[in-house]
């Protein structure tokens, strides 16, 4: 039942958007198109999708920090009392069941993706899914060209894309330290900056270049929408300052009200 559901809402839908893509490619080059450059087209509307989700990620973090601290809070203040922690810990769990449903929520979401993500590479790209493109589907030609770039053999490992992949994990992670609002840790940066990257190297290695084609896409729209960010931060608050100091020079030179004493 639930894979009925998830192959007809949401797997079938996104294989017919990326045939087409694939379809739309074959009427601007000579041959076969290239069903790299169509993951990239079905990649980049995913994330405007998600864009909402994206975009609201700072306010759940904020949000997130702000719980992580009321519990660190609990726990120092109630260290010898556990009975009393895990009571305080609920109150503050009930009060945050927004932020708990919307976390669950983006969850879902994430794996309703990787899940059909996993399905294209596994069989969507080998054409083992034909029979579920939509009837007024565009007809073209078996099997998909899945050559990227004509070197890069979609259905096979590829290092270089593996590499380019866990440099842009870098750039990223580097870009969100250093730019963060908060303190950072010298474990967090051992832990994004140096970590994340060996592991997602090593993890990826064995997976097919379709899927790091996905990821590298991926990475580059998030550091594009972390400077887009990082950029409206710095505006917001250099509007801020400069409104707070016009303010401050107009009460500097408002003038005393000078008040004459009557009998």
């Amino acid at each position: 039942m639930l894979i009925n559901l998830f192959t007809t809402f949401i797997y079938q839908p996104f294989f017919n958007i990326l045939v087409g893509f694939y379809w739309i490619l074959g009427l601007f080059v000579d041959g076969k198109p290239d069903m790299g450059i169509a993951v990239i087209f079905l990649t980049i509307l995913i994330r405007i999708i998600l864009l909402p989700l994206s975009l609201n990620g700072d306010k759940s973090e904020v949000e997130r920090r702000e719980i992580s601290q009321k519990i660190e809070d609990i726990e120092e203040k109630y260290k010898n009392e556990p009975i009393e922690i895990e009571k305080e810990k609920r109150k503050v769990m009930s009060t945050s069941k927004k932020v708990l449903f919307g976390e669950l929520i983006n969850l879902f979401i994430q794996v309703a993706v990787a899940l059909m993500l996993w399905k294209i590479f596994k069989t969507g790209l080998e054409g083992e899914d034909i029979h579920l493109i939509y009837p007024f589907m565009p007809e073209f030609d078996l099997p998909f060209n899945l050559m990227f770039l004509g070197k890069y053999d979609l259905s096979r490992t590829n290092i270089v894309l593996n590499l380019i992949q866990s440099s842009l994990i870098f750039i990223l992670e580097s870009i969100s330290l250093y730019t963060s609002p908060y303190k950072v840790s010298k474990n967090d940066v051992v832990r994004l900056q140096l970590v994340l990257p060996v592991v997602s190297f090593i993890i990826f290695m064995g997976l097919p270049a379709g899927k790091k084609v996905f990821v590298i896409t991926t990475l580059i729209f998030s550091i594009v929408l972390k400077i887009y960010k990082i950029i409206k931060r710095k505006l917001t608050e250099t509007k801020d300052k400069q409104i707070t100091e016009e303010k401050e020079k107009s009460d500097e030179k408002e003038p005393e009200k000078i008040v004459v004493a009557t009998k």
